[in-house]
C-alpha cells in the first residue's frame, strides 16, 4: 500500500504540472491532479494484485513442471 501512496503523490504533482502548464490554470491543473490521478491510482493497485495473482500462479506452473 505505500508503494500505492507513493505512486499517487509523484502522479497528483505530475498531473497538476501538467495541467498548469498546458493551460495556465490553477484551476484547471487542480482538477486535473484531483481526478486522473485518483482513477490511475485505483487502477494500479488493481493492475498490482492482478499481477501478483499471476506470478503466484506461474510460481505454482513452475512447481509443478519441477515434479
Amino acid at each position: 500500500m505505500t508503494k500505492t501512496i507513493s505512486f499517487a503523490i509523484v502522479h497528483f504533482t505530475v498531473a497538476f504540472t501538467v495541467g498548469f502548464l498546458l493551460t495556465g490554470s490553477i484551476l484547471f491543473g487542480s482538477v486535473m491532479a484531483l481526478i486522473e490521478p485518483a482513477i490511475n491510482t485505483v487502477a494500479f493497485y488493481f493492475h498490482e494484485k492482478a499481477w501478483q495473482h499471476f506470478q503466484a500462479r506461474d510460481r505454482e506452473t513452475v512447481s509443478t513442471l519441477a515434479v
